[in-house]
């Protein structure tokens, strides 16, 4: 089950964000803890329509009937604003999120495409620790800054073909963090334009790998 909400930043009050969340069948809040994925979407799902965020990624996947057992958690982004400039408003949004549903905060992890990857490596960056995993899609970020992720598990994906975001950028991000001793891997499709995350959603065990880290 999914459902549609509307969420103002309490501390930058001019942060707003409709968001989506999911939970699967029979989910009892009061006797469950379950893991928490957030999705951050690309720039064409920006706007004020939320239904927009489903065309892609997590939301479309856990729309009807939820894959694993989890809560997931799906911002909108308004069109004129980034990922990477709202990491403090979103993260109070997960945390707001994660208390409403007592999730497992052992267990949030967070994905993204495109300017949501880019905005997947900011949030991992920024705040260190709190993630149980990144798996960013075609995305990238400053990789001098990598290494703040430590050895919290990533999962980066990109296509080789990508002409929109070159896979370069997930390949130095995923290289600076191993040579500071992290733990990221990197799946580069063969053929693949700028959308990587069908591969990664479809044909990947993404969504298990995922829930099953912990912090």
């Amino acid at each position: 089950m999914q459902k549609a909400y509307f969420y103002q930043d309490t501390v930058d009050t001019e942060k707003s964000f409709k968001y989506l969340v999911s939970t699967p069948e029979n989910f009892d809040r009061e006797k469950e803890q379950l893991p928490l994925i957030v999705f951050l979407h690309g720039a064409g799902e920006r706007g004020d329509d939320v239904d927009l965020v489903k065309v892609h990624g997590v939301p479309r996947f856990f729309d009807k009937e939820s894959p694993v057992r989890a809560v997931t958690l799906s911002p909108q982004c308004k069109y004129d604003m980034v990922w990477n400039s709202q990491v403090y408003a979103v993260k109070r949004l997960i945390d707001k999120v994660a208390d409403e549903y007592n999730v497992d905060k052992d267990r949030i992890s967070i994905t993204g495409i495109s300017m949501g990857g880019f905005g997947t490596w900011e949030m991992g960056v920024t705040f260190p620790g709190y993630f149980s995993a990144l798996a960013p899609i075609c995305g990238g970020g400053m990789s001098w800054r990598a290494p703040c992720i430590g050895k919290t598990p990533v999962w980066a994906f990109h296509g080789d073909m990508d002409d929109c975001v070159e896979p370069m950028y997930s390949e130095v991000m995923v290289n600076s963090i191993n040579r500071a001793g992290g733990n990221a891997k990197l799946t580069i499709y063969k053929g693949v334009y700028h959308d990587a995350w069908v591969n990664a959603y479809e044909k990947e065990d993404l969504f298990n790998w995922l829930i099953e880290q912990k912090r």
